[in-house]
């Protein structure tokens, strides 16, 4: 085989190294896993089995499955049955435990049993990260993605979806029972072994619409929701692709700089409106600031949070969602009313005054509302409303609301910093997790699952911008 690269002959006797760390070269990022669980205090964050037992066949040290499990995540291996392969076979993980290989059982109970432990671990990275100087900016980019649970969609039920199914049965019934008329009246057009068959898939709908009348009964206790597989999650609507996902709604406050997940979250609610406060607070305890400016996308945007990140001494921007039908059909919406603070009232486009008339409660909000009893005789009241007056409402805290858009308008690459920022981890970690990105059920253990793919995802920027060595040195100091 002349002018190609020969391989070594299979029957060759070979000296493989003495020690078992020369096969791990110096900047190998194992190394870092390994130094950074040896500098946990794996007892004070609650991990289980710190004190063996004195009689029994003894167990793996938690560190020992810690690190199993940070090297799995670490390089996309996250179901435990590859773990138990790859600690059989795999150099590294062969190095990182000490030739140790623990069976997949004894790798899926320290996640199970250890969840509360691990998140605190995820944390601990991000203030080590903190030590390093890598936060140095109090801004970061909020976020939320839907991720796919283990359960599929046709597991998932919701009055709408029964609805529907129960339509389509019907109709096949009917379609089959025609079918069965028409071998009554003429024998011979339809054989013996299809009106058995027939009957047999009749006799298998209505035992399935059966089934859904029952799960139709136990929606009312159950939320309005069921999914028989993974009972914690949810459907919940993708606007970008246009369908449902069966998952849950995953939450990220990203550094600005670094891009570095400070904060994450995992919830079942498939919208944001309520997210902002609790992931800004998140972020801010996470980085150690004292003020923190948060960008968001509109699905953020509720004037309850914004006003509850003020009181925190936080800034948000969030732009305002773009639902003023009035603004589409070319009619002046809510902006061009100037609002006047002294006198509490509102100048139209038309020149007029616009006074304060009833305060109501709307959602439990405090609401005034304003018009102008100029509206029915004004000649620019076509292009203002359909309706004889224009009246324009006006929650108490409306300042706030105004106070940030003025921070928007002074700064109007926000919306570009925070695409740029916060939607890219996620196209990371989805990219690791593959087409089912859970693999565990229940709400507590993917927040666990979820924790591993963050600490997996910080440890290799953090890798990425110090490198190796470097890294290594700053979690020994």
């Amino acid at each position: 085989m002349k002018r190609y690269v020969e391989g070594e002959d299979r029957s060759q006797a070979i000296l493989f190294p003495e020690r078992l760390d020369d096969y791990i070269a110096e900047d190998n990022p194992v190394r870092v896993i390994d130094v950074f669980v040896d500098e946990l205090d794996l007892a004070d964050l609650g991990f289980e089995g710190m004190e063996p037992e004195p009689t029994g066949r003894p167990a793996y040290h938690p560190a020992t499955l810690l690190k199993i499990y940070i090297y799995g995540y670490l390089n996309r291996i996250q179901s435990s049955r590859r773990l138990e392969r790859e600690a059989q076979r795999n150099v590294e993980l062969v190095w990182l435990t000490g030739k140790l290989m623990p069976d997949f059982k004894t790798i899926a109970d320290f996640r199970k049993d250890n969840g509360a432990a691990i998140r605190r671990v995820c944390a601990e990275f991000v203030v080590l990260c903190r030590q390093m100087k890598l936060f140095t900016e109090s801004v970061v980019a909020i976020d939320g993605s839907k991720f796919k649970a283990v359960n599929n969609r046709d597991r998932n039920f919701t009055e709408k979806k029964i609805k529907s199914r129960l339509v389509h049965l019907e109709k096949a019934v009917q379609h089959y029972l025609d079918d069965l008329d028409r071998a009554d009246r003429e024998p011979s057009l339809v054989p013996e072994a299809r009106v058995s068959q027939l009957k047999e898939k009749i006799a298998s709908i209505k035992a399935e619409m059966r089934r859904l009348a029952k799960i139709k009964g136990q929606l009312p206790k159950a939320g309005g929701q069921i999914s028989q597989t993974d009972p914690d999650a949810r459907s919940m609507n993708s606007a970008g692709k246009g369908t449902g996902t069966v998952g849950y709604n995953v939450q990220t406050a990203v550094d600005t700089k670094n891009h570095m997940i400070v904060a994450h979250e995992v919830t079942n609610v498939g919208h944001d409106r309520t997210q902002l406060t609790q992931m800004s607070q998140a972020a801010r305890d996470a980085m150690g600031m004292r003020s923190l400016t948060a960008l968001a996308d509109r699905g953020y945007y509720s004037g309850a949070e914004i006003r509850s990140c003020d009181l925190a001494g936080m800034n948000p921007l969030v732009p305002k969602p773009l639902t003023s039908g009035g603004r589409a059909d070319g009619r002046f919406d809510k902006r061009d009313f100037v609002y006047n603070a002294k006198r509490d009232e509102y100048r139209c486009p038309a020149g007029k005054r616009a006074i304060w008339r009833f305060s109501t409660v709307e959602h439990g909000l405090t609401i005034h509302k304003y018009w102008s009893s100029a509206c029915p005789s004004c000649p620019m009241r076509s292009r203002c409303t359909p309706a004889p007056y224009r009246r324009i409402a006006r929650w108490e805290h409306e300042h706030v609301l105004e106070a940030m858009q003025r921070r928007l308008d002074r700064t109007p690459d926000a919306s570009k910093v925070r695409r740029r920022t916060a939607e890219h981890p996620f196209a990371t970690l989805k990219a690791w997790m593959g087409a089912t990105h859970f693999l565990t059920k229940t709400l507590p253990k993917v927040r666990t699952e979820m924790s591993l793919h963050v600490l997996a995802y910080n440890m290799r920027r953090a890798i990425n911008l110090l490198g190796t060595r470097a890294l290594l040195q700053a979690i020994t100091a």
